[in-house]
């Protein structure tokens, strides 16, 4: 007994409990001896009947990821403790694979005494969910780790499609032929292969230009009397888009709907494996929200649109329910409204007849950067090309009048008016491109609060629809002004990052405010430091890709943040998206209520308070780099 009460107190954290309590649980514990190499408990499937405190030997922890593959090993060596995560928040399940190592000797402690003590004292049961809430902050651990319930279904359809890689995906043959070669023999090869789709190379007949579909054929030679004797470069459909064997399938069919392509190249280390069809990849994936998508491209009335919308916070629900990323949450919302915007701009296109110029049409801001949630209203912007003097009124009474009609109905769908006025309806946010560069220019050397907040929405701009050469031309530009000295806009910029403080006090209570009868927080806020973080490194070092994730990858390539920042930064921000939509999608489902951005901490399990506060955490962390990396431009 004197043996096993010393060892608990060298054993965290039982070394916390008053020696009374010590004793009664050095005389509660069992010794077990394991043989070597012996699987202990299984990840996932084991259910474990209580606490193992290793005495000798050791514990060789692991994941097995979906390829079998060992990953995030961790030993337990002498003095430590297995199995409190696994059965006060996994459903009792080890989280883990566990071995033993030669000459492995443990004190076995009930589940139900483990309980115990972890109701009788505070600190013993914060010691657990601590190191949980700090794990999680681990993407790659926190991939093996799916919260609540699954079902063996839910979990296969989410792994098939959420973790399926192009590699695994059965590829076409890629067909091609020289841009040279007569229409109707390209018909017949066709025909021959019983293929859909023909791609085209150019006259040294080594990289593909373009490609044929059996659509391409029936719109443009039989309905449009094309001759059959042309070459089939005369009928071509391009650019031909491709995908890294590596990517996933769900981005592969996010960037068919957004590109509008049916067909996929598939590459590996610069060299063609084969293609895809849209229609091959959704009919793979039956229960996915892709086949919603199909559905929502194929509406044809403003009402079916809406109606469309409104089914979003389910697919929401369901998507989170079944453990999909909130990242991937973020693309599918993204993706639903990017494809009712285009629906509504061809709509009023078709009524208005063709645009007198060139123009791109940008979405701003979340919508922007990919990372909508279910309280969205309308962020976006107008650049039409730059025209003679005689044709500038002409020009811009009509994009005013075609901004007006897109903003309207989008708003009649669902998607409400900005209330900062960002929309191209604002004569404001629809002009030229040099009167654009104008703006930036202004923004950009003319600094104080007021541009800065306007540049922060402007630069986290995206394409949608018209001339990306637009856009191009004015990023060019931007990078140009941006190489500058800029101490007093990073001035700003840097400030803004710093308004919003973590609401984290100093005894390590969450601060909260009132609204009606609940003391809430607003996740909103709690994520804008790192959004304007992540944006001001990205301004100074001039990366332009919009996603806050996609910026964060881009800044580690570039040394400025390190592996152990970019992680914990990416997996709080997304932790923080997966509470807001998991919230909004409840408010709109089952309280019929509109969504909004506020949470009360009351309503959260103690495991995600304490991972809350640990995000809390990070984020003062790096608001402190940035006064660190700016404190020139802050002098």
């Amino acid at each position: 007994m004197t043996d096993r009460l010393a060892f608990l107190q060298t054993v965290a954290p039982f070394d916390q409990l008053p020696p009374e309590v010590l004793e009664e649980v050095a005389g509660l514990l069992q010794e077990v001896h394991h043989a070597r190499e012996a699987i202990i408990y299984r990840q996932g499937e084991t259910k474990l009947r209580g606490v193992d405190l290793v005495v000798e030997g050791a514990y060789d922890t692991f994941f097995y990821d979906a390829q079998g593959t060992r990953r995030l090993p961790e030993d337990y060596g002498p003095g430590t403790c297995y199995g409190g995560v696994s059965v006060l928040l996994n459903k009792k399940r080890s989280l883990r694979t566990v071995r033993a190592h030669a000459g492995t000797r443990v004190y076995f402690l009930h589940r139900n005494d483990f309980r115990s003590l972890c109701l009788g004292y505070e600190s013993f049961f914060q010691y657990f969910t601590t190191r949980y809430g700090r794990l999680m902050l681990d993407d790659e651990y926190a991939q093996f780790v799916q919260p609540g319930a699954q079902s063996p279904q839910n979990f296969i359809a989410a792994d098939q499609l959420y973790s399926k890689r192009m590699a695994t995906v059965e590829l076409r043959e890629v067909l091609a032929c020289p841009a040279s070669t007569p229409t109707h023999e390209v018909a017949r090869r066709m025909a021959r292969a019983r293929s859909s789709c023909y791609f085209v190379l150019d006259e040294e007949g080594g990289s593909i230009i373009g490609y044929v579909t059996d659509i391409t054929l029936r719109d443009k030679v039989v309905a449009g009397l094309g001759d059959a004797r042309q070459p089939i470069g005369t009928f071509l459909d391009a650019p031909t888009l491709s995908i890294s064997s590596e990517a996933f399938v769900y981005e592969a069919l996010l960037l068919m709907f957004r590109t509008k392509t049916r067909y996929l190249l598939v590459e590996s280390k610069g060299t063609y494996l084969g293609f895809i069809s849209r229609n091959k990849l959704l009919t793979d994936q039956a229960q996915s929200p892709f086949l919603f998508i199909q559905g929502v491209k194929q509406a044809v009335s403003q009402l079916e649109l809406r109606r469309n919308w409104q089914k979003v916070p389910d697919i929401v629900h369901q998507l989170l329910d079944r453990g999909v990323k909130p990242e991937i949450v973020n693309q599918v919302i993204t993706t639903v409204a990017d494809t009712i915007a285009l629906k509504v701009i061809e709509g009023v296109i078709q009524e208005l007849g063709p645009p007198p110029a060139k123009f791109v049409f940008m979405v701003l801001g979340s919508e922007g950067r990919q990372e909508q949630t279910l309280l969205t209203d309308q962020d976006n912007a107008i650049i039409y090309e730059d025209k003679a003097n005689e044709q500038r009124e002409l020009v811009r009474e009509y994009f005013l009048h075609f901004s007006e009609l897109v903003s309207d109905r989008l708003n009649a769908i669902g998607f409400s008016f900005c209330d900062g006025g960002f929309m191209a309806k604002n004569p404001k946010w629809t002009h030229s491109l040099s009167h654009w560069k104008r703006n930036y220019q202004e923004w950009l050397h003319e600094s104080n609060p007021e541009a800065v907040m306007r540049f922060a929405a402007f630069f986290d701009c995206r394409y949608l629809y018209g001339e990306e050469a637009i856009m191009d031309e004015l990023r060019v530009f931007l990078d140009a002004e941006l190489q500058q000295p800029l101490d007093r806009f990073l001035h700003y910029m840097a400030r803004n990052a710093l308004q919003y403080e973590p609401p984290l006090t100093f005894f390590n209570n969450i601060r909260t405010f009132a609204v009606g009868d609940q003391q809430v927080i607003n996740l909103k806020k709690v994520m804008s430091p790192i959004v304007d973080l992540v944006r001001v490194f990205s301004l100074k070092n001039r990366v332009f890709v919009t996603n806050t994730g996609a910026r964060l990858a881009a800044l580690r390539e570039l040394g400025i943040f390190r592996d152990k920042d970019y992680h914990e930064l990416l997996q709080s921000y997304y932790y923080l998206m997966g509470m807001r939509l998991k919230k909004q999608a409840a408010q709109m489902m089952h309280d019929k209520l509109p969504p909004d951005n506020y949470l009360d901490p009351k309503a959260l399990t103690k495991v995600e308070l304490v991972t809350l506060k640990e995000i809390f955490k990070v984020i003062a962390d790096f608001q402190l780099k940035i006064k660190v990396s700016f404190s020139k431009a802050l002098q």
